[in-house]
């Protein structure tokens, strides 16, 4: 097995779950460098240079809103969720909790069925 190969599964696992941890933060209003913050957290570190296109990419797909504001000195932008983006969110969500099921019985006690 060539030494890359499990980080770079590991990675595509991850990548299929950003979106859904991105969006899961944003049903309040938020700047990137916070959400990286709860994000990081909560256990899921993310990169800015993965982050910010993210939050670009949704926005420009209609699932987030965006404004900026200066009140708290320099420049932020916020992102949040809209209309389109929590039922975007519920629907994720849902199709999560049923991989999450499936997984966990074809996992069963964490040996899998070769053992």
């Amino acid at each position: 097995m060539v030494n890359d190969v499990p980080e770079k599964l590991e990675q595509e696992l991850r990548r299929g779950v950003v979106v859904l941890a991105v969006l899961s933060q944003l049903g309040e209003r938020r700047y990137g460098y916070e959400l990286r913050q709860s994000l990081a957290e909560q256990g899921l570190t993310i990169e800015e240079g993965t982050l910010y296109p993210l939050l670009r990419r949704l926005e420009s797909q209609g699932v987030l809103s965006s404004e900026w504001r200066t009140s708290d000195g320099k420049p932020r932008r916020y992102y949040a969720l809209n209309a389109e983006g929590r039922a975007l969110f519920e629907r994720l969500r849902g199709s999560w909790q049923g991989l999450n099921t499936t997984m966990n019985h074809l996992l069963g006690n964490g040996t899998g069925s070769w053992t």
